[in-house]
């Protein structure tokens, strides 16, 4: 199993039931591996990433599921969507983690959908017949930050500003992250994310 695997997986140990994610907590013990957890039972545990308050999921019958333990399975469709999309395939799968925890069937009150949490207007903009499809949601994800990355110039956060709060809000602030709660806490959550799992493929 890949080094990113193993980080997205332990992402998932003891997740609460019920709920489509959890926060993610994570520290890097005294030989320089990453610990991750969303039932952080040891001090050095530091926020990573917070629960969005608006995501919500159908309601499973049976027993809750644990997506973040089957993020392996998307594995080839990340790879693929970044490789078409020229973009690091630790992106989408950073952008993923904190879109939807890598549930397929995850829906904001927003109306956002899916594995990257597309709105149902960039969904069509990049041809997307089902959005719940995974591979179809995945690479139109991966397609629009690679168009916002084209947009704004390389600039990583500005692009995450725009998938969260779309293109006009950061056009609208100058160029900056737009000064809303969601954002300013999206765009970090996002490049922790990205900066973990960069860090995990480079120490393999």
């Amino acid at each position: 199993m890949s080094p990113w695997s193993n980080a997205i997986l332990i992402l998932a140990v003891a997740a609460a039931p019920g709920l489509a994610r959890a926060d993610v907590f994570s520290f890097t013990d005294a030989n320089g591996v990453e610990h991750y957890s969303n039932v952080p039972s040891d001090s050095r545990y530091k926020l990573l990433v917070a629960t969005p308050s608006d995501l919500v999921a159908p309601k499973e019958k049976g027993p809750s599921i644990n997506w973040l333990a089957r993020s392996a399975q998307y594995d080839g469709v990340i790879r693929g969507a970044a490789k078409d999309a020229t973009i690091q395939a630790a992106l989408v799968r950073a952008v993923i983690v904190v879109e939807s925890g890598f549930n397929p069937r995850a829906v904001s009150k927003k109306g956002a959908i899916g594995l990257m949490q597309l709105q149902p207007a960039t969904a069509k903009r990049y041809g997307v017949k089902n959005i719940y499809d995974p591979e179809q949601n995945v690479r139109a994800g991966a397609h629009y930050l690679s168009d916002l990355l084209v947009r704004f110039d390389s600039n990583l956060e500005l692009a995450l500003a725009a998938y969260n709060a779309g293109e006009e809000a950061v056009e609208r602030y100058g160029r900056h992250v737009p000064p809303f709660r969601e954002t300013l806490a999206y765009v970090p959550s996002v490049m922790k994310v990205y900066q973990r799992l960069m860090d995990q493929a480079h120490a393999s």
